[in-house]
């Protein structure tokens, strides 16, 4: 079920489902906000978004409130998170996903927002985006580039090639091979809370896209290992398709042969991966679809295509 697109003039709604807007830093947040006003849309927050407490986020009552009432909101047609944070699996037991079943919008954001991305997607079959959150957008690292796949994703129907920013410079082959298939993914540490709940999605024959941030310092390579390792003993994760690692942060010291030394005997040698996409805790990034199709063939080159959003 993939929501409508999003128009100029569409109406933005922002929620807080994780960490309270209060989080964002005031001039990162006036960046956003007009980035988005000038794009001509009309960008609203819920009443609870700005609501902290010594988590520095807000009630589950107050987070899930704000989450029903944007998707009930006929005028709404995307529903965006500020930031991330650490707890947006604890409102899953609380939110009705008949409503939001019955009303798809695009929900959108990353990081700790993975766990509600997944969530309704593995919920309601709604697709969802691993895009960014209002914070993101305002900084103006490549911000064009930003942009230009949040409009591809989230603002057209057609097919679009991911091809490496700047920053990036190039994408690197860890196996080669072809896949096509459904992406489920983003934060890994994240994604794997939802491990043994309702809110898991399948992961037989996906395609996962996959990232972390550096909250583990020193320990960050060790910590990653054995959180892919974990998510890779899932009954059926033997049928992924294939994996696409984002960008890293200089500080996880992740390189091409420690990639290589973590997959080494998790997966299929015959399976596509590859590594330092422009997505993650990173600037700039791409947008991508949880439960949209993506079509991936490595070889000599990388060709990276999201067929369906």
């Amino acid at each position: 079920m993939i929501p409508q697109k999003l128009n100029p003039e569409d109406e933005i709604r922002i929620i807080a489902p994780s960490s309270s807007l209060t989080r964002v830093r005031p001039d990162i947040y006036d960046s956003a906000f007009t980035f988005l006003k000038d794009k001509g849309f009309n960008v609203t927050f819920s009443k609870n978004c700005r609501e902290t407490n010594m988590f520095l986020s807000s009630s589950i009552r107050s987070r899930v409130d704000d989450i029903h009432e944007a998707f009930a909101d006929k005028n709404v047609k995307a529903v965006m998170a500020c930031i991330g944070g650490f707890n947006a699996n604890e409102i899953l037991p609380y939110l009705d996903y008949e409503l939001i079943r019955a009303n798809p919008k695009i929900l959108c954001g990353y990081s700790d927002i993975t766990a509600l991305l997944n969530a309704v997607y593995a919920k309601t079959g709604l697709v969802t985006y691993h895009a960014p959150h209002l914070a993101a957008l305002g900084f103006l690292n490549e911000r064009e580039y930003t942009e230009k796949y949040f409009s591809e994703c989230i603002m057209s129907d057609a097919s679009f090639a991911v091809t490496p920013s700047v920053a990036s410079q190039s994408y690197t082959v860890i196996q080669k091979g072809k896949c096509e298939g459904e992406i489920i993914g983003g934060n890994l540490c994240t994604l794997n809370l939802l491990q043994g709940t309702p809110y898991m999605p399948e992961i037989e024959n996906r395609v996962l896209f996959l990232e972390d941030d550096n909250i583990m310092g020193d320990y960050f390579v060790c910590e990653f290992d054995r959180n892919l390792q974990s998510l890779l003993q899932i009954s059926g994760a033997d049928t992924i398709r294939g994996i696409v690692f984002g960008r890293f942060d200089e500080s996880c010291k992740m390189t091409e042969d420690i990639v290589k030394a973590i997959v080494k005997d998790k997966v299929s040698p015959d399976i596509p991966i590859v590594f330092g996409v422009d997505f993650g805790h990173v600037f700039p990034m791409i947008s991508f679809p949880i439960g949209g199709r993506v079509r991936l063939s490595v070889n000599n080159s990388i060709d990276l295509k999201i067929i369906e959003h």
